[in-house]
C-alpha cells in the first residue's frame, strides 16, 4: 500500500498526463476539423508561416519548427504563441486571422515529421555563415568600466535575450536579443573576451563581450545540443541531433569539417547528446545518444595514431592506424551513456545510462531507474559502476575536498537527495536529503556551502537547500514562495551567490554567500542560466564545465 506522499505524487503525475493528453487530443482534433473544412494544415503553414520559418520548417527569420526542436515546448504553449504571438520578438499574433480550429491544426502540424527529412550538409553550413570583424583601428579594450573577469552572462529564456551583468555592482551593462532557445550553456574563449552561444535550432553565435557586438554566426545543424570550445581557443565543435553529425569550426566559425556520428561499419548512426572540452587531454569528448560508444577527438597535433580494433600482427594489416590529430578514437560500451561528468584530470568520464523501459520500477520506488558508470579514457573501458539510484543528473554535479579525498556531489532528477561519491574508490559516502528532486548544484572554492535546488518538485520548487561541505549535512534554506528558484552561480571571489527566479516575470537574486541575506534583485525574463567568466575559464570545481 503506497504511503500518502507517494500516492499524492502518483495522483499528480496522472493528472499531469491526463492534462497533456487532453491538450494533444484537442490539437489533433483541430487538425482534423481544419482538414474537414477544406483547409489543409500544410496550406495554412505555407500561407502564414513559411516566409519566416522556412518551407521545410527548418527555420529562417524565425526558429525551426520541427519535432526535434520543439520537444520542450508544451502543446498548450505552442497554441498560445500562435494565437497571441511572442512578446519582444517578430512573432505576430494570429488569433484574429485564424479560427480556433486552424490554430489548433497548425499547433499539431508543426509537431509532425517533415517528409522527406530535411538535410543540412557542409555546403548549407558554409552558406549560412556571417562574419562581422572589428574595425582594424578599434582599441582592444572593453567599451564599459567593470572587471571583465567578474562579468556574468545571463540567458533569459522568457523572451530570448541575454543580459551582461557587472559582478561587482550587480548592474546590467547591456541586454541584447539572442537566437531562439539557447541551450547547453555558453562557452568562453580562454581569455574571456568572446562567448559562444548555441541554440536549439542549430545556430552558433560568437559574441565579443568587450565590443558588445556579434562577431560571427553559423548554422551547424537543424537541431543542436551544445557547443564546446577548445582550451587553446582554436576550435569550436557542435553536437547535433539533426542531422546525426558533429561539426568542427575554427574560432571565427569557419567550417573545418563534419563527422558522421555512426558506427565504424556504417550500419548505425546516432544523435549526438553533447560534446565537451577535455582541456588537460587537448581533446573533445563526445556523448552519443543511440550507439554504445564514447568518442574522443584530439586537437593535439602530436596525438598518437588511432588503431580501431585489435592489433595482433602488423603483417596481417589489422587495425591499420589512422591519424590521431582530429581523428575519432572510440571507446566501446555495453550501452549508451548520457549526461557526462569528468574528474579534474579528465581521465575518467562519469555517465548515466538512461533506462530503455521508462515504465520499469526504480530502486527508489519511482519509474525508469538509471544507472551510472565510470569509464577510463586511457584504457578505453568501464572501470566501475556508480551505486546511484533514481536518475542522477551528473552533468550538474560538483567536486570538492572532503576528509582527505575528493568527492562528487550530484543532484537527482527523480529522488529528493544528493548523492556523494568518493572519486578515488567510486563508493558512496553519503546521501543528503533535500525537499525534492533537483536539477542544478553549485558551489565555489571559497565558500563552505554547496547550493542545490528542488526545481523538479511540484511542492518544493521554490526552495534552495544549502549543504555544509565539511559535514555533508543540509544546514539552511532560502525560498521564493510560489516561484521556481534555481541555478546558482557565484561571483569570481565566491562572496556572492546569484540565483534565478525561473519565471517569465522572474529575477536575478543576489545573496551574501555567508549571511545568506538578499543583497539585490534584478528583474529578468525567466533567467534560465547565468555564467561567471572567471569561474568558467578557470574551470572552478564548483561549476559545470
Amino acid at each position: 500500500m503506497p504511503d500518502a506522499p507517494t500516492a499524492f505524487r502518483w495522483r499528480a503525475r496522472l493528472a499531469d498526463a491526463a492534462r497533456a493528453a487532453l491538450v494533444v487530443g484537442l490539437c489533433w482534433m483541430g487538425y482534423d476539423l481544419a482538414a474537414a473544412q477544406g483547409i489543409p494544415a500544410a496550406t495554412l503553414y505555407g500561407t502564414h508561416c513559411a516566409s519566416c520559418h522556412g518551407a521545410q520548417r527548418t527555420g529562417g527569420m524565425g526558429p525551426a519548427l520541427l519535432p526535434e526542436s520543439l520537444g520542450r515546448l508544451p502543446a498548450a504553449e505552442a497554441l498560445q504563441v500562435i494565437t497571441q504571438g511572442r512578446a519582444a520578438t517578430q512573432m505576430p499574433a494570429f488569433g484574429g486571422t485564424l479560427s480556433a480550429a486552424e490554430a489548433q491544426a497548425l499547433a499539431a502540424f508543426i509537431r509532425t515529421p517533415v517528409v522527406p527529412a530535411p538535410r543540412w550538409a557542409e555546403g548549407d553550413i558554409r552558406a549560412s555563415r556571417e562574419f562581422h570583424p572589428a574595425p582594424a583601428n578599434e582599441p582592444a579594450a572593453p567599451l564599459w568600466q567593470a572587471d571583465p573577469m567578474n562579468l556574468f552572462v545571463v540567458v533569459e529564456g522568457g523572451d530570448h535575450h541575454v543580459s551582461l551583468v557587472d559582478g561587482d555592482r550587480f548592474e546590467v551593462i547591456t541586454r541584447f536579443a539572442s537566437r531562439y532557445a539557447l541551450h547547453g550553456g555558453p562557452k568562453f574563449s580562454p581569455d574571456g573576451r568572446y562567448v559562444y552561444f548555441g541554440s536549439r535550432d542549430g545556430w552558433i553565435t560568437k559574441y565579443d563581450l568587450w565590443r558588445l557586438a556579434v562577431v560571427a554566426e553559423v548554422r551547424a545543424g537543424l537541431n543542436m545540443r551544445n557547443v564546446a570550445v577548445s582550451a587553446d581557443g582554436r576550435w569550436v565543435m557542435a553536437a547535433n541531433y539533426l542531422p546525426h553529425t558533429l561539426a568542427l569550426f575554427d574560432s571565427d566559425l569557419q567550417l573545418v569539417r563534419t563527422y558522421s556520428a555512426g558506427t565504424l561499419d556504417g550500419k548505425a548512426s546516432s544523435r549526438v547528446s553533447a560534446v565537451y572540452d577535455a582541456a588537460p587531454r587537448h581533446s573533445f569528448v563526445v556523448a552519443l545518444k543511440d550507439i554504445p560508444e564514447i568518442w574522443e577527438i584530439s586537437y593535439d597535433p602530436q596525438a598518437a595514431p588511432i588503431h580501431d580494433g585489435l592489433v595482433h600482427d602488423y603483417k596481417m594489416g589489422e587495425a591499420i592506424a589512422t591519424p590521431g590529430y582530429l581523428g575519432v578514437r572510440r571507446t566501446p560500451l555495453d550501452e549508451p551513456l548520457d549526461d557526462f561528468f569528468f574528474d579534474q584530470s579528465y581521465r575518467h568520464v562519469l555517465g548515466a545510462t538512461r533506462p530503455k523501459d521508462a515504465s520499469a520500477p526504480g530502486p527508489q520506488g519511482g519509474t525508469g531507474a538509471a544507472t551510472a558508470q565510470v569509464v577510463n579514457l586511457d584504457v578505453r573501458r568501464k572501470i566501475a559502476d556508480l551505486p546511484i539510484a533514481g536518475m542522477p543528473h551528473l552533468g550538474s554535479g560538483i567536486t570538492f575536498a572532503w576528509n582527505g579525498t575528493t568527492v562528487l556531489a550530484s543532484p537527482n532528477l527523480q529522488g529528493g537527495a544528493i548523492d556523494v561519491i568518493d572519486m578515488q574508490t567510486w563508493k558512496p559516502v553519503a546521501t543528503i536529503p533535500t525537499p525534492g528532486p533537483g536539477f542544478f548544484m553549485r558551489s565555489h572554492e571559497k565558500t563552505r556551502y554547496a547550493w542545490t535546488d528542488s526545481m523538479m518538485s511540484r511542492s518544493a520548487k521554490d526552495t534552495m537547500t544549502l549543504i555544509d561541505k565539511a559535514t555533508l549535512q543540509p544546514v539552511a534554506t532560502v525560498r521564493e514562495p510560489g516561484k521556481t528558484l534555481a541555478h546558482i552561480e557565484f561571483t569570481k571571489d565566491g562572496k556572492y551567490a546569484l540565483a534565478s527566479v525561473w519565471e517569465m516575470d522572474g529575477a536575478l537574486i543576489v545573496y551574501d554567500a555567508t549571511t545568506l541575506k538578499e543583497v539585490k534583485r534584478l528583474p529578468m525574463s525567466k533567467p534560465v542560466g547565468k555564467y561567471n567568466v572567471w569561474n568558467k575559464i578557470t574551470r572552478s570545481e564548483g561549476t559545470s564545465h
